[in-house]
């Protein structure tokens, strides 16, 4: 019988040297928490070459940063290969709406046996900080601070892909929140904050969605009136 040679191994993807991707992590999360917050401005263009002078990089760790913030969602690609933060529709406005009040209510049931005192005090330590922002009229540090709000509870749901699926909704929303939060100034925190706080300590999971939920859709309306 004639010897045959060994099969080649499969191909595996080429790896970027670790110094790239090292870089390229840190520009997708530091681009990553911009958005979120609406430090960027929606229809706002990213590019390359401007990215990659900015934060001192070659074009192959944007590109991948780029490439992952795209797949999120958190950015939007076209055809004619422009990327941009996005520009939502009233339509998909809503439809991001609809998600948050289906996800958060139950993020936050999940969390209410888990709510202990120090964790209820946590959250009106942020709420503080919240209503400093609002006081200071400083719209990225409001929206920073009520995700915190939010994320701080979520994560006592120990529901991780929940929370996965919600965060790509929030990344979608965070440019339109701070054009939101421009255009409507508030004057006073949310008070819905105040009503989350008060179901957590009663141990209320019906007035603890209720408010969830009335909290997370009341300024997304002012969006789409």
């Amino acid at each position: 019988m004639a010897e045959t040679s060994p099969r080649p191994p499969l191909a595996t993807p080429a790896k970027s040297p670790p110094a790239e991707a090292a870089a390229h992590d840190r520009l997708y999360r530091v681009l990553r928490q911009q958005i979120l917050v609406g430090e960027l401005l929606p229809g706002q263009a990213l590019t390359l070459r401007g990215l990659g002078k900015q934060f001192g990089l070659s074009m192959t760790p944007v590109r991948e940063a780029l490439r992952r913030l795209v797949a999120e969602g958190a950015l939007t690609l076209s055809s004619s290969g422009r990327v941009a933060t996005p520009e939502l529709t009233n339509e998909r406005i809503e439809e991001l709406a609809a998600l948050r009040a289906l996800i958060e209510p139950e993020l936050a049931s999940r969390a209410l046996p888990r709510a202990h005192l120090a964790l209820i005090d946590r959250l009106s330590a942020i709420n503080t900080v919240n209503a400093e922002a609002v006081a200071k009229r400083d719209a990225v540090a409001y929206i920073r601070t009520n995700l915190e709000f939010h994320r701080t509870l979520y994560l006592r749901a120990q529901a991780p892909a929940m929370l996965a699926v919600l965060e790509t909704v929030w990344l979608q929303l965070g440019p339109t929140m701070r054009a939101l939060y421009e255009k409507v100034p508030r004057n006073e925190p949310p008070r819905h904050h105040r009503l989350i706080l008060a179901a957590l300590r009663a141990g209320d999971e019906p007035g603890l969605r209720l408010a969830i939920r009335t909290d997370v859709t009341q300024g997304l309306r002012h969006l789409t009136g």
